[in-house]
């Protein structure tokens, strides 16, 4: 998602932590799992990360911002490029979804979005989409995209015409700002824009889970500023490693949830 302005970071995250109620209201609500840390990577500190995933051995990211917002492979160990590409410089760059051969982005709101080879990065195509773009992930051959709402879109990758929505609440309570997705393990997890928390979600029900609270993990990255927030989860099926970072943070941390994957 984009800049936001704010002479208090703490106090205006509180009061939207507060607005998407993931504090626990009553007895239904779901769950707050902490974590902790398996091992620590680089992360380059330039990158306001908007789309996050791991493939083929490579982490795969996208950064928003006009003028900045690029896609691009990186090992796990080392920050420098092994492929990047750069969008329209009038645009900005927004999450992405591996999808066969191709890499699918979005633009926050210009209704523009782009189909790119998955090993070059070259540009195969565009679409146009309505409402904001904000992140996406997959599965079963169907995108879950967020668009800063508290509904998930679906969409079909071959066309990215909308298919059907999902309603993520708490206790009964909508969950709005959902931002960066990734499917683990049969659910949804998404960061919640301008909070420390992470929404385990059912796709089935679109109800939260189990939440988990990485506070204090952006003092170790270095998130000095209000836009410098968690955003970016990835996830390697193979090796059962979930990976998350922030926006400019300087590293990226495997971690394990208290409460189990």
């Amino acid at each position: 998602m984009a800049r936001f302005f704010s002479a208090s970071r703490l106090a205006l995250a509180a009061l939207f932590v507060a607005a998407v109620s993931v504090a626990p209201a009553s007895g239904a609500a779901a769950p707050v799992c902490g974590y902790h840390v398996v091992k620590t990577y680089p992360h380059d500190a330039t990158a306001f990360t908007e789309g996050l995933f791991y493939a083929d051995g490579a982490l795969f990211e996208s950064t928003g911002k006009r003028g900045d917002s690029r896609i691009f492979r990186r090992a796990l160990a080392d920050t420098a490029p092994l492929v990047e590409t750069r969008i329209d410089p009038t645009l900005f760059g927004e999450g992405i979804v591996l999808w066969k051969d191709q890499i699918i982005s979005l633009t926050w709101r210009d209704g523009l979005g782009y189909r790119w080879d998955a090993k070059t990065l070259k540009q195969l195509g565009y679409f146009y989409y309505a409402g904001e773009g904000w992140a996406m992930t997959i599965h079963d051959g169907t995108i879950y995209q967020s668009d800063g709402s508290a509904s998930l879109r679906l969409r079909d990758p071959e066309t990215m015409a909308q298919t059907g929505t999902l309603a993520v609440t708490d206790d009964g309570k909508p969950v709005r700002k959902l931002n960066e997705l990734e499917w683990i393990g049969g659910e949804i997890w998404a960061n919640v824009w301008l909070t420390d928390r992470i929404a385990r979600i059912d796709p089935a029900t679109g109800q939260v889970k189990a939440w988990i609270d990485l506070s204090r993990l952006g003092d170790e990255a270095g998130a000095s500023d209000y836009d410098a927030v968690l955003n970016g989860i990835a996830y390697d099926p193979e090796g059962k490693r979930i990976f998350v970072t922030g926006k400019n943070w300087t590293k990226l941390f495997e971690i394990v949830p208290d409460c189990g994957k």
